[in-house]
């Protein structure tokens, strides 16, 4: 048996034990792919990560990025994670302020100032308008009418998320999806925005479909805000900078900061290692 440094890390909470965790292995390059697959069901978090050594001189670490039935490309919240684990463990990156991560999509950088962790948001996989047949499997799984819907839009940097705007934050709140008989694979991102003045500009909600168990609620997505920003930018729809809530509706309170700086979104949030330790493998 190895003993490696294990941490798992709350990310974009706006307190201690309220926003995403995730599990971070790191020294992981000895690890079979089964064995990264079976950690990531063990700890039964939405994401484990995995810290290997880069393959190319710009990064300065690589990871890979399991959920309890896949592994992705990239994703937002465990980008963070692993940033702050990484950190934690006594890692030095390149350039004081700026951590380079290899992963799935390429290269991501990661912005450290002191106050909290951002990435940039990475180019989209896929983009452009639902087409009205899959949108009406959207609000089918949403419980809601079409006519509901305000705007919608592909916003896939990864899992494959769909963007559907709705009038409020409040209807947005107030749904209760189920995706029971509606077989496939769902990673549906819903936004509404709150009143003007308010603590934070939108409140979103992510329900995806995993393992064949079912819809989930994923209670802060970096990921998601990252492409959902994108729209919401470029389109007119929320002005940068501005703050996600997210995780409301399941009694959390996930809070994603969305930047712009050189001519990019960064998509930040407070990230705490909660557990420090090793994990026998």
């Amino acid at each position: 048996m190895t003993a490696l440094h294990f941490r798992q890390v709350d990310v974009f909470g706006d307190r201690p034990y309220s926003g995403n965790p995730v599990a971070v292995i790191l020294g992981a390059d000895g690890l079979t792919d089964a064995q990264m697959a079976a950690i990531s069901v063990w700890t039964n978090l939405s994401e484990c990560t995995f810290v290997l050594e880069p393959t190319v001189p710009e990064a300065d670490y690589r990871v890979r990025i399991f959920t309890l039935s896949a592994e992705l490309p990239f994703a937002g919240h465990p980008t963070l994670g692993t940033a702050r684990a990484w950190l934690d463990a006594g890692g030095v990156p390149r350039d004081a302020r700026r951590i380079v991560q290899e992963c799935g999509i390429g290269l991501v950088e990661i912005w450290d100032d002191d106050v909290r962790l951002a990435f940039a948001a990475p180019e989209p996989l896929r983009t452009g308008d639902v087409a009205e047949e899959d949108l009406e499997g959207f609000c089918a799984v949403l419980g809601i009418g079409r006519d509901r819907v305000v705007a919608s839009h592909w916003v896939d940097n990864g899992p494959g998320w769909v963007g559907i705007e709705l009038a409020s934050a409040e209807e947005v709140l107030a749904l209760a999806p189920d995706a029971a008989g509606h077989p496939g694979d769902w990673f549906i991102g819903v936004v509404g925005p709150h009143p003007e003045g308010a603590e934070a500009a939108v409140e979103v909600r992510a329900f995806f479909t995993s393992d064949g168990s079912g819809l989930r609620e994923d209670p802060v997505t970096g990921s998601l805000n990252a492409s959902l920003g994108q729209w919401l930018v470029s389109t007119g729809r929320v002005e940068a900078p501005y703050v996600a809530a997210q995780g409301t509706a399941m009694g959390r309170r996930g809070r994603v900061h969305v930047t712009p700086a050189d001519e990019e979104l960064w998509i930040g949030g407070a990230t705490e290692v909660c557990v420090r330790g090793t994990i026998e493998v």
